[in-house]
């Protein structure tokens, strides 16, 4: 199938100020854009790319006083098959897990692995290690913890969350990526495109999302504790400890935002070619 991605960003920027933005495709997904996938800034300015620590495409510029706008669309391949199912994956033991993978066992801003340790081992330790007990860990996290945008706080931790049992989609995840680092499954959270592709059509605006990604069998694997069934059409945008990796923009100093809006739809191939 084909989706055409897109995202209408506006702020008011009081004084000149240094943004990075996050909004380009990941860069494991280059190869399914039938389109370019660029940053488009009104009013125009210089902008620089560049690969971030954890691998994510980001874009940075200096704005200047005024209305700025971030534009972008491009149309991406998807292969229109649901979230894998690993029900056979295991766990790789710490010790022989790679390097690069091992600090997604720690803690981190919205992840206090620390304080969860105890609470993980006596929820899940009758789980089988492995998908199993990943799966156990969404099961219970999608049960216990209520969604509602009315619940979001851009300080909210995974601690917060399980004393809370409220929250938006990006609480679901830190919550279970808390619960399965603390149970030594690695786990990375994830943002990017997932429309209503495959279900009923959702009356609330289109988001970005959160998902979260555990490592198994020497490989990553997509979790969603939030919608906790396999979807279809998922855009990977960025990965990293927690949402604090991968914030969409981060300004360094003040930038106030007017309006936003993102679009993920299916398109038909004939349509994709008239457009």
């Amino acid at each position: 199938m084909l989706i055409r991605l897109g995202y209408d960003i506006h702020f008011d920027i009081p004084a000149p100020v240094a943004i990075v933005a996050m909004l380009n495709v990941h860069p494991s997904r280059e190869r399914d854009l039938r389109e370019p996938d660029e940053v488009r800034l009104d009013p125009q300015s210089d902008c620089s790319v560049y690969i971030d620590y954890f691998g994510n495409r980001c874009s940075r510029f200096f704005a200047q006083p005024g209305a700025l706008r971030l534009s972008g669309s491009t149309l991406v391949y998807d292969t229109g098959e649901p979230d894998a199912v690993p029900v056979d994956a295991q766990q790789v033991p710490v010790q022989d897990l790679p390097n690069d993978v091992l600090h997604y066992l720690l803690s981190s801003r919205y992840c206090e692995v620390d304080r969860f340790t105890a609470i993980a081992w006596e929820l899940f330790s009758d789980i089988a290690p492995g998908w199993s007990r990943v799966q156990a860990v969404c099961d219970w996290v999608h049960a216990k913890v209520t969604f509602g945008y009315q619940f979001a706080r851009p300080s909210k931790s995974a601690l917060d969350v399980f004393t809370e049992r409220l929250g938006v989609c990006r609480d679901f995840q830190h919550l279970a990526i808390t619960m399965c680092r603390a149970l030594n499954i690695p786990a990375r959270y994830a943002t990017g495109y997932l429309g209503d592709i495959g279900i009923p059509p959702c009356p609330t605006p289109m988001d970005f999302s959160a998902w979260f990604e555990v490592y198994l069998d020497h490989r990553w694997w997509t979790c969603d504790a939030r919608h906790n069934y396999p979807r279809i059409g998922r855009v990977l945008m960025g990965t990293g400890r927690d949402a604090s990796d991968v914030a969409i923009t981060t300004s360094f100093g003040a930038a106030h935002l007017t309006h936003f809006t993102v679009v993920s739809d299916e398109v038909l191939e004939q349509q994709a070619n008239a457009g």
